[in-house]
C-alpha cells in the first residue's frame, strides 16, 4: 500500500505543563537502516505498545475526526495527532474528550481500524528517525476469518504525519496468531504456567473476552470469542443506574465509567462513584463469565491445572480469585499480551494484536 503525503499543516492550540505539544511545523524523516522492535496490543479500551525498553505504553483508543476548518487541540505522546495525505485529521486518546463528540473503538470494528491504529503508535526512532521498515506480528480473537483483511490493510509502503512528523514506513511482512496466546507465553516465561494439565486462558478485554484450552505443549484444542461482554457490557449497565443518572440528569457515559474503573470508580471529576455498590453489577457479570467457562470445557475440566486470567478487565475480578489455587491472575495484566508478543516475535520483528 502506498500513499502520497499531505501537505496541509494541522494547528493546536496552547502548550501544557503536561507535555502536549501544539501542532507546528513538519519534520522531515530521517532514515533508519536497521528493523526496530515493537509490540502493539491495540484493543477496545486502549492500545497498548512496547519496544522492549522501560514499561509498555498506552494510548486511550478513542479518536476524534477534525473537519477540515476545525483546529486541533494540543497534541502529545499520549494523544496523538494523526494526518493522511487525503487531509483527514484524528485526534487520539484522552484528548479526543476535549472534542463534542468522539468515535470509540469499543462499539466499532477493530479489523477496519487496524491502520490507524498503528499510525497511532509509531514513534520516532532514536535520533528523530521516522523511515523505516517493520515486520508485523499480529493476534486476532479469529484469524482464519480476519487475517487477511488486516495483512492486506497493513503490507506495503505507507506515508502518514503524526505529531506535526512525517513519517514513512514500509510494513514487510504480517504474521497473524490467535489472540490471548501472547499472555499465555508470557505467563509461562514466568512460571506461572504448571507442565503438565490443561490451562484456560481467559481473556477479559474492553469489548470482547474469549477463552483458549491449552495442552502442556502450548497448543490450542478449544476455544471460544464472546463479541461481547467485556468491560463495556459492565460500564453500560451501570451507566443507567439512578444513582448516577439523578445527578447527571441523563445516563452516563459508558467509556467515562470504563475510565473509572481504573481510577477509584469515580466518574471523571464530577465527585459521583458507583464503588460503594460496584458488587451488585460486579458479582452478575463475573458469574456469567465463568459459568459459560465452565459450561463449554466440562469434557476436560478434570485435566485442568490452571484458569489464567489476563487481559485490561482482569483487575475488577481480581480479588475474588485470591486464595483460589486453581486461578492465577496476571500482574500487570492490562499489558500481559503485549509483553508476550514482543517476546515471540525474536529480535527483529513489530508485534501487534488487536484486541
Amino acid at each position: 500500500m502506498s500513499t502520497t503525503a499531505s501537505t496541509a499543516t494541522p494547528r493546536g492550540r496552547s502548550a501544557s505543563a503536561s507535555g502536549k505539544t501544539p501542532a507546528k511545523a513538519r519534520i522531515v524523516p530521517q532514515v533508519s537502516r536497521t528493523t526496530p522492535v515493537l509490540a502493539l496490543d491495540a484493543g477496545n479500551y486502549d492500545l497498548k505498545f512496547y519496544n522492549g525498553n522501560g514499561h509498555p505504553k498506552a494510548i486511550r483508543s478513542v479518536r476524534y475526526q477534525l473537519p477540515q476548518g476545525r483546529d486541533a487541540v494540543s497534541y502529545s505522546e499520549a494523544s496523538p495527532l494523526i494526518e493522511l495525505p487525503d487531509g483527514r485529521r484524528y485526534h487520539f486518546g484522552a484528548q479526543a474528550y476535549k472534542y463534542r463528540r468522539q468515535q470509540q473503538t469499543v462499539i466499532e470494528n477493530k479489523v477496519e481500524l487496524a491502520l490507524l491504529h498503528l499510525y497511532a503508535c509509531l514513534e520516532p526512532l532514536a535520533g528523530g528517525v521516522s523511515e523505516y521498515g517493520v515486520d508485523l506480528h499480529i493476534s486476532t480473537p479469529d484469524p482464519a476469518r480476519n487475517g487477511e483483511a488486516i495483512q492486506g490493510q497493513l503490507l506495503g509502503s505507507h506515508e502518514f504525519t503524526r505529531n506535526g512528523i512525517d513519517f514513512r514506513i514500509k510494513v514487510e511482512s504480517v504474521q497473524v496468531e490467535r489472540e490471548g496466546m501472547g499472555a499465555y507465553y508470557y505467563a509461562k516465561t514466568q512460571g506461572m504456567i504448571p507442565p503438565n494439565g490443561y490451562t484456560i486462558v481467559i481473556d477479559i478485554g474492553g469489548g470482547t473476552w474469549l477463552t483458549r484450552l491449552v495442552d502442556a505443549d502450548g497448543e490450542v484444542i478449544d476455544e471460544n470469542v464472546m463479541d461481547r461482554g467485556g468491560t463495556y457490557e459492565l460500564a453500560v449497565a451501570i451507566s443507567f443506574d439512578h444513582r448516577l443518572t439523578d445527578h447527571l440528569g441523563s445516563s452516563a457515559d459508558p467509556s467515562i465509567v470504563m475510565d473509572g474503573f481504573r481510577v477509584n470508580h469515580a466518574y471523571a471529576d464530577t465527585g459521583l462513584a458507583w464503588a460503594d455498590w460496584l458488587d451488585e453489577y460486579l458479582d452478575p457479570w463475573f458469574k456469567g463469565i465463568f459459568q459459560t467457562v465452565k459450561a463449554q470445557y466440562t469434557p476436560y475440566m478434570p485435566r485442568v491445572t490452571r484458569f489464567l486470567v489476563t487481559g485490561g478487565g482482569s483487575h475488577l475480578i481480581s480479588e475474588r480469585l485470591q486464595g483460589h489455587d486453581l486461578f492465577a491472575v496476571m500482574g500487570d495484566p492490562q499489558f500481559a499480551n503485549v509483553h508476550g508478543l514482543f517476546l515471540m516475535s525474536g529480535d527483529t520483528q513489530l508485534c501487534m494484536t488487536t484486541k
